[in-house]
């Protein structure tokens, strides 16, 4: 195909993705990928008393062009990396920042990644479960969720899991998947099952070790301490396990569609449901000022067609852009018609990056701050 066919069928692809864009103010957008467009906007009625400079950055998706998944910085579940970085090595065609984290990179909320969850939450929070439809559409699901962990046994017997790849607790069972890094990175005082096969068999039970390597093809229970209840006091090799995750969904969405998923993402701030807007968030326990200070954010909705949209806005920075708080969230949702929006993390973890490029500009002094997690676009 020649140079000119090519630059042709990629505008073409873009106008196709944005029609009807016209009465969302949002201006021409530049063409990014077949199905993917960028839009800037600085329009200041998006905000609330005080007005102030604001800064928008907007991709709209085609679902059927494109699909999203979640990515582990450096492919480990502890860890940062900047969002260039895990876009740079997927392959993407944009990202943004997602889920919130521990400064250490622990992920904090819902974190599902090719299908193995590696962080749970007791906790109820806005997320998103990325889907594909019978069609082969990109879908997104939203609502309010916790995920919660077992251990299952011969007999039926279970044992709840506290968290999932994520520092043990003593008196608690941990979960420790290949995802999370080679070992447990566990101190001794502990027993630990290594689990592996199909079905799910212990091949080892290692007492006052710690650092257990994590099979490939299996994962490692960890308990803190040397005095576990039954039945894991006499659990040894040879015993059959399975681990069941359960899904508790406040809004109506089916929990099997979230254990199915391959990608699901947490957030805080289930800003629209199917068209309803929030207007407070007292079920996801929310820190007091979060949802009416300003600060820079980061937003993933859909709208009535099925389109997926990225949004970031920067913030604290007075000079060029203020950020927002979620009642000006929810002004822009209506302006953008968005039928689902949730909130994602934000602050100085606030990015977007198009064609390994940041097209925004993150509030940290030092520049894009390094995340735990990311949500890429990518090519069909």
């Amino acid at each position: 195909m020649s140079r000119a066919k090519s630059l042709l069928v990629l505008l073409v692809s873009c106008l196709s993705a944005c029609n009807a864009v016209d009465d969302r103010g949002l201006g021409k957008p530049a063409a990014i990928a077949p199905g993917v467009a960028l839009y800037h906007s600085a329009d200041q009625s998006l905000l609330l008393d005080p007005v102030g400079p604001i800064a928008v950055q907007i991709l709209r998706i085609d679902p059927q062009r494109v699909r999203l998944k979640s990515a582990l910085s450096q492919e480990k579940v502890v860890g940062t990396e900047t969002v260039t970085e895990m876009a740079d090595r997927h392959g993407a065609i944009a990202a943004i920042n997602a889920g919130f984290f521990t400064p250490n990179g622990d992920p904090t909320g819902l974190l599902q990644v090719d299908g193995e969850l590696v962080s749970d939450t007791a906790r109820p929070r806005g997320a998103i479960a990325v889907d594909v439809d019978a069609n082969g559409r990109t879908r997104l699901l939203f609502d309010v969720v916790t995920a919660h962990v077992h251990a299952v046994f011969a007999g039926g017997q279970t044992v709840p899991i506290a968290g999932v790849d994520t520092v043990r607790h003593r008196g608690k069972l941990m979960l420790f998947t290949p995802k999370y890094h080679d070992h447990t990175d566990t101190a001794a005082n502990g027993i630990e099952w290594v689990v592996s096969g199909t079905p799910p068999t212990v091949r080892e039970r290692r007492v006052d070790a710690g650092s257990t390597p994590i099979p490939s093809d299996g994962f490692v229970l960890s308990f803190g301490g040397l005095d576990p209840p039954p039945p894991l006091d006499t659990l040894d090799a040879g015993a059959k396990i399975r681990i069941e995750r359960r899904y508790v969904t406040r809004h109506g969405t089916p929990p099997e569609a979230w254990a199915e998923s391959d990608h699901l993402i947490g957030g805080a701030g289930l800003l629209v449901r199917e068209g309803q807007h929030f207007a407070e968030w007292a079920i996801e326990d929310l820190r007091p000022g979060f949802t009416t200070e300003r600060h820079p954010r980061t937003v993933v909705g859909t709208d009535a067609a099925g389109d997926l949209w990225l949004v970031t806005i920067d913030g604290r920075n007075p000079e060029r852009s203020v950020g927002m708080t979620f009642a000006e969230l929810l002004r822009l949702a209506s302006r953008l018609k968005l039928q689902n929006a949730l909130n994602l993390d934000g602050g100085g973890s606030t990015t977007m990056v198009v064609h390994g490029a940041v097209v925004n500009h993150p509030s940290d002094p030092a520049g894009p701050r390094k995340v735990s997690d990311a949500l890429l676009v990518l090519a069909r």
